[in-house]
């Protein structure tokens, strides 16, 4: 299976060693199957970082991620929303896992889920707010070892 990195370098070895900081999954490699998803992250985060250049990182992954631990989410969406603020409070529970799939809300889920951490909102409340892009996902691989093991970069398209 094909899948994408956006970035603002070309990443030939990823490691998790450079994850800035706990995203949706905590602290990993966030990879996709849906090519445009990772041309607009690489294009974010080119700006984010003022550089002039942002690259789509393709990689063949292996479908065979039996010999890990992983998590993926149900579209419903209830116990990601939970999962999702504990990673943003620093909770280091999604370490139990090598690799965790799911889908990827709208740029919206940040408020969403702010109003939901804070007690604003109610669970059900965020849940009807989020909306969830159909095709767009996100694997995260969270040890290096899932990393070696399932993914090998192919190429990188500037975008």
């Amino acid at each position: 299976m094909i899948v994408y990195h956006g970035s603002a370098d070309i990443v030939k070895q990823p490691d998790v060693l450079h994850s800035y900081r706990p995203l949706d999954f905590g602290k990993g490699f966030y990879v996709t199957t849906n090519y445009e998803q990772a041309k607009r992250w690489a294009k974010r985060k080119a700006d984010l970082l003022h550089k002039d250049k942002a690259y789509v990182n393709i990689y063949e992954m292996l479908d065979d991620d039996s010999a890990f631990k992983v998590k993926t989410f149900p579209d419903d969406l209830l116990e990601w929303i939970d999962f999702v603020c504990d990673c943003r409070d620093g909770k280091t529970d999604y370490q139990a896992y090598d690799i965790i799939k799911g889908k990827v809300a709208n740029d919206k889920v940040f408020r969403v889920v702010d109003l939901y951490h804070t007690g604003v909102w109610d669970k059900e409340r965020a849940i009807r707010e989020i909306k969830v892009y159909p095709g767009h996902d996100q694997i995260a691989f969270i040890t290096q070892g899932s990393i070696d093991s399932l993914i090998t970069f192919q190429s990188a398209k500037e975008v």
